[in-house]
């Protein structure tokens, strides 16, 4: 397969994330009619909106996660058909209570819901994981949290048909564009809001991308992240990257309740740190 070769404006090669801003020229003319958003819905806390994290889990009572709203697992039961039911097992390798964590951060009011498609060693299948996002997009959360992807074309027909679904019943799907420059999904598809990282220490610090398909970076290296046990450690890598935009959605969602997730996505361009206002 032959990976498109994106470019900045200038020409140079963009990589899916950035870690050298220097002299990079990213900011942006931008006009907006009417009152001018404020930026990152500042006075909001999230309280109100239901967030699902898709992932390996989210271990119960971590401190810097709280409580859950609601914590699930696909199982297959023994007629072979996967099912989502209650999840006695919490998080099972800490990916998931980091992303979590992440969220709760920045939208501490918001509900969180675990949803485990994701087994030890980050190991999970296709048909877990549209398990999952089909029963996440029928509970109708107003943003589902994807830090994970897979590059199997079998599944992206079926993938792009629930991101769709979501995008067209008002629920926001965040995604991690993968780390390597390879090809993989959801985030690809253009009704998900795809992110990156990049290297800044402000977790409230998004860059819009000029030049997609990835859209929105943020902070996405050596990020302080809950793990298993109670305990901490710092990571990397955009699946860190994006819940830091999830928690930015729930608190867009809680300042403005009934955003759709067009709407979601234009706030989140027009509050970027590169977008320059022209009102």
């Amino acid at each position: 397969m032959t990976v498109p070769h994106w470019k900045r404006p200038g020409g140079e090669p963009l990589s899916w994330r950035l870690t050298d801003l220097t002299g990079v020229q990213l900011s942006l003319q931008n006009a907006w009619p009417g009152p001018h958003p404020e930026p990152e819905a500042s006075r909001s806390t999230g309280r109100g909106v239901r967030v699902c994290v898709l992932d390996s889990g989210v271990a119960p009572d971590h401190p810097a996660v709280g409580p859950l709203a609601g914590a699930h697992t696909v199982t297959a039961a023994p007629d072979g058909q996967l099912r989502v039911e209650p999840d006695p097992v919490g998080d099972t390798c800490g990916h998931g209570t980091a992303c979590a964590g992440i969220i709760r951060s920045l939208a501490p009011d918001c509900d969180l819901v675990s949803l485990r498609v994701l087994g030890s060693g980050f190991s999970g299948t296709g048909d877990a994981l549209l398990a999952g996002l089909r029963w996440a997009v029928e509970q109708r959360f107003d943003v589902i949290n994807m830090s994970l992807s897979t590059a199997k074309r079998d599944f992206v027909l079926r993938l792009h048909e629930l991101a769709d679904s979501a995008y067209f019943s008002g629920t926001v799907l965040v995604a991690s564009a993968h780390n390597l420059r390879i090809e993989s999904f959801p985030w690809r598809f253009s009704s998900v809001i795809s992110v990156g990282s990049h290297d800044l220490p402000d977790p409230e610090h998004v860059i819009y991308n000029p030049v997609p398909p990835v859209e929105f970076f943020a902070r996405g290296v050596d990020v302080p992240v809950a793990w298993l046990d109670g305990g901490t450690r710092q990571c990397t890598g955009n699946s860190f990257a994006t819940p830091h935009v999830a928690g930015l959605c729930a608190r867009l969602i809680g300042s403005h309740p009934g955003l759709t997730p067009f709407q979601v996505k234009s706030l989140l361009h027009l509050t970027a740190a590169n977008v320059r206002s022209t009102r």
